[in-house]
């Protein structure tokens, strides 16, 4: 959740590091700071503020230094309160070593507790505080020893950097289920560390990431990584992104990028891997593993926030038309129950970062009681990618805005993909498959023509943004995109209350909040549970309730009961949610804009959340 930055080599230009941290903006943080050996004084200059990256910026400039190595951090306040003591870095007493933190230390206070009564002072809440002190206790002249003693004695998660006054030609780094890359590219010798493969896009073309429990150690003569003190032999790999897929271009926002890009996702994670006259989805990725699958009788499927509300209509998708027993987990929740698992159950992790610590959790979890571990992921390179058996990329290019638009949409067509997939190995006739391939292959044509709506939903979006709680209807296929639109418009507006909910469960209690002041956005495509939704809409306007349909294109009857509708395009069924997500992407970031609200950096959200 937290962004970090560390760099070592022969450029002392601390704005090196300003520029990759705001380039990690769109995570979401609270506070940012950073530090540099200054070579003429032979210290290290630090400081820290609550607030936006430019605020550094502007202080850092008031009193530039040069200097290598340094370190920079935007914090997401975890253990501690926003203030600009608990800003990262944070160092020991004697302004020696200092730390920038990813992650949670479970056992902080037992060992500051320890380290006081030793003569540390500590000035902060912070457990990454205790990492600098640790170090500092261990400290004999040689950072990279003195940290990986520090870390034998710490219990969580992490992803540090650690520059040090007494030895100050060395960067050491580290990580343990918080991701952590290096680049290397921008002259020999020269090394740029971050918890994110976009902030070092302009500079590195060549990255290695840490494994857990790796520490890797960058000097003028050497670049190394240890594990349990023992040498890796670790390469350099191709950074695959690029420049342009991290900018803005003709937008305000990236969200509404990313959501006018929609159409493009869905070709592009289609793009190869549609064999229409065979009836069949070509998932390279899954090549390895394919007999095996055709073993599997029950599938569990983990994702948090959007990407559950993506599994839950990959539950739909899998069972109506490969017939296996699905069962959708909540990420954060999986590991705390007992699942059943056994050879024959597949796990898929679906993640749009890759470094979703809950999903990873659960994953690991699974594999570790005997399940096939598959996933989805758009991030080459990520901790799910290497702790899966098996996966598919979405390969969509970079998603900025912190609420999933463009990746959600990409999911799902992998999913229908991976509903063929799975079908054609079991009882899926020939026809069927066609139907489906040939369907997902129109749909990039169908999203356009909804963005071309995207006036009148702007209009629409803006009316009812003066509203302070809202309903979102669906049912089956559509019941998650219910939750998701909900999800949407509480994330963007920050002022919305707005809950989704199965139709059929608006009667058991729900219903009893509808009036004029509560309208609801209705999902009713013309589809096997059309005529239910029908009810659900007549039982909100009987109460004076206002109703936004997103109904499909030549429904004239819907014009009579719908304050406001939207038209999707007909499709078939299973298909229908990933054109009726657009609209209420569209409503979402619109009445969020009309509220005056920074759409792509919601207050309190994190794009990639990567602490439990």
């Amino acid at each position: 959740m937290c962004g970090i930055i560390g760099y070592f080599g022969k450029q002392n230009n601390v704005k090196i590091g300003i520029d990759a941290l705001k380039r990690l903006e769109y995570r979401g943080y609270d506070s940012a700071g950073l530090a540099v050996y200054d070579h003429e004084k032979k210290s290290i200059f630090s400081i820290k503020t609550v607030g936006r990256i430019d605020r550094l910026e502007e202080l850092f400039y008031k009193s530039p230094v040069s200097g290598s190595p340094f370190i920079l951090h935007t914090r997401w306040a975890t253990t501690g309160k926003v203030t600009e003591e608990n800003a990262h870095p944070q160092c020991d007493c004697k302004r020696n070593v200092f730390v920038v933190h990813n992650g949670i230390i479970e056992n902080y206070k037992d060992l500051k507790e320890k380290l006081k009564a030793k003569g540390h002072k500590f000035t902060s809440e912070t457990d990454t505080e205790v990492i600098s002190h640790l170090i500092e206790h261990y400290f004999k002249g040689n950072l990279e020893e003195a940290t990986a003693k520090a870390l034998k004695l710490l219990k969580g998660t992490y992803a540090l950097a650690v520059i040090c006054r007494d030895d100050p030609e060395k960067l050491v780094v580290a990580r343990l289920s918080s991701p952590l890359l290096i680049g290397v590219g921008l002259e020999n010798g020269d090394y740029l560390v971050a918890s994110d493969p976009n902030a070092i896009v302009p500079y590195a073309k060549k990255v290695v990431y840490l494994e857990d429990n790796e520490l890797a150690v960058m000097t003028s003569e050497k670049f190394f990584v240890l594990k349990e003190n023992v040498l890796e032999d670790k390469s350099f790999e191709d950074l695959d992104i690029k420049m342009e897929e991290s900018q803005k271009g003709e937008f305000s926002h990236f969200m509404l990028k990313e959501i006018f890009e929609e159409p493009e996702s869905i070709r592009k994670s289609i793009a190869g891997r549609l064999l229409i006259e065979e009836g069949l989805a070509n998932l390279g990725g899954l090549e390895s593993v394919k007999e095996k699958m055709k073993g599997i009788n029950r599938l569990i499927i983990l994702g948090c926030g959007t990407a559950r509300h993506a599994a839950m209509i990959g539950e739909y998708m899998i069972e109506e038309y490969a017939g296996i027993p699905v069962e959708v987990g909540i990420g954060s929740e999986f590991r705390y129950k007992k699942p059943v698992i056994d050879e024959n159950t597949a796990v898929l992790a679906i993640s749009q970062s890759g470094e979703t610590a809950d999903t990873i959790g659960a994953l690991k979890e699974a594999k570790r009681k005997g399940a096939l571990a598959l996933g989805i992921t758009n991030t080459v390179g990520s901790t799910q990618t290497r702790e899966t058996d098996a996966g598919v990329y979405n390969h969509v290019g970079p998603e900025i805005g912190v609420a999933s638009t463009k990746v959600f949409v990409s999911q799902l067509a992998i999913l229908a993909l991976l509903t063929v997939f799975l079908g054609r190995q079991r009882g899926m006739s020939l026809v069927t498959g066609k139907k489906i391939a040939s369907e997902l292959e129109k749909l990039p044509g169908l999203a356009e023509k909804i963005l071309g709506q995207s006036e009148k939903i702007k209009k629409i979006a803006e009316k009812y943004s003066k509203y302070r709680n809202f309903f979102f209807l669906g049912r089956k296929y559509n019941y998650p995109i219910a939750l998701e639109g909900a999800l949407k418009l509480k994330e963007v507006t920050t002022l919305i209350h707005a809950e989704g909910y199965p139709a059929g469960e608006m009667k058991h209690g729900p219903i009893a909040l509808i009036d004029e002041n509560f309208p609801t956005f209705c999902f009713v495509p013309s589809d096997s549970v059309y005529e239910k939704m029908i009810n659900a809409i007549e039982e909100t306007k009987a109460r004076n309730g206002k109703v936004i349909a997103v109904a499909t294109e030549g429904n004239e009857e819907i014009k009579k009961m719908a304050d406001d509708l939207i038209y999707i395009p007909q499709t078939m069924e299973m298909l229908t949610p990933i054109l009726s997500v657009i609209p209420a992407h569209l409503f979402a970031a619109y009445a969020g804009l009309k509220l005056g609200k920074d759409i792509d950096k919601p207050r309190n959200l994190a794009k990639s959340v990567t602490v439990e």
